[in-house]
């Protein structure tokens, strides 16, 4: 090899190496830039999910925010807020009052022992019913079934008073009633799917709009607000009459059988 070739070959050598390090010092580059800019990409994530958090953290909840809804009362109601709920013929002389929260497992027991009973006193005229609805499980268990449970009770009292006592006897129950911690009556397609177990609202469209579109729910808290400030009255299920309670054998609980409840009642009527 002639020392022309030998030095042309060198010096194509070190240009090849030369456009090599190029090569890698621009690739380096590209990838500094690109770690650089993923890093301020995840700075301005994680900053503006935090920021996200803070203010849905300072964001009032659902129910909180409904207490300034515009309150819809429900079709046979009475009162200022339309939480006089009474079911019954009119010229019954005596009022049972029955205080119950949907999620509590006590009056789902209550109803499907003496539920049957008091509807057919009622239809004989024996004494009127008021209910007055009460959401305190979901404070002491987290949650908002009670609240729309009641909120749901208002689309079916809407619907009718008949309608109202057939769904309340099928939301409490065996075969619907959910566990005390379990608050299935958070989803409104599950109190649909109820609700279509009764004549009157099965497929009624009005009564599934009114759950959906939670047109009762500022009502279902100014129901749940009556029971927190019902002086004597701090667990459900609650019997009154006359302003006193009505309770069983052992003189402080609601009776939970139907001879109990027939005692109790019977005297009541008789005071």
């Amino acid at each position: 090899m002639s020392k022309r070739n030998s030095q042309a070959a060198k010096s194509a050598a070190r240009e090849r190496l030369r456009e090599e390090r190029e090569r890698q010092a621009k690739k380096s580059k590209i990838k500094r830039q690109l770690v650089v800019a993923a890093s301020v990409v995840g700075v301005l994530a994680a900053a503006g999910g935090i920021g996200y958090a803070v203010v849905q953290a300072n964001k009032p909840d659902y129910w909180e925010a409904a207490k300034n809804d515009k309150l819809v009362k429900p079709a046979n109601t009475s009162g200022e807020n339309g939480t006089t709920v009474v079911v019954g013929k009119s010229d019954a002389k005596k009022t049972l009052e029955l205080y119950e929260d949907p999620r509590c497992p006590v009056c789902a027991s209550f109803e499907q022992t003496v539920g049957k009973t008091i509807e057919k006193d009622v239809e004989d005229g024996k004494y009127k019913i008021r209910f007055i609805g009460a959401s305190f499980l979901d404070r002491g268990l987290t949650g908002e079934g009670s609240k729309n449970a009641l909120s749901a009770l208002g689309a079916a009292l809407n619907v009718g008073p008949d309608a109202f006592v057939a769904y309340k006897s099928a939301l409490y129950s065996a075969e619907y009633h959910p566990e005390e911690s379990d608050d299935k009556f958070a989803d409104d397609a599950y109190l649909i799917k109820v609700a279509d177990t009764v004549d009157a609202l099965k497929n009624n469209k009005a009564f599934q709009t009114a759950v959906k579109n939670g047109t009762y729910d500022k009502w279902a808290l100014e129901m749940s607000d009556v029971f927190d400030n019902t002086e004597g009255v701090r667990g459900t299920p609650t019997l009154m009459m006359d302003g006193k309670k009505v309770t069983g054998s052992d003189g402080q609980n609601a009776p939970m059988t139907v001879e109990e409840f027939n005692t109790a009642v019977d005297a009541a009527l008789k005071a």
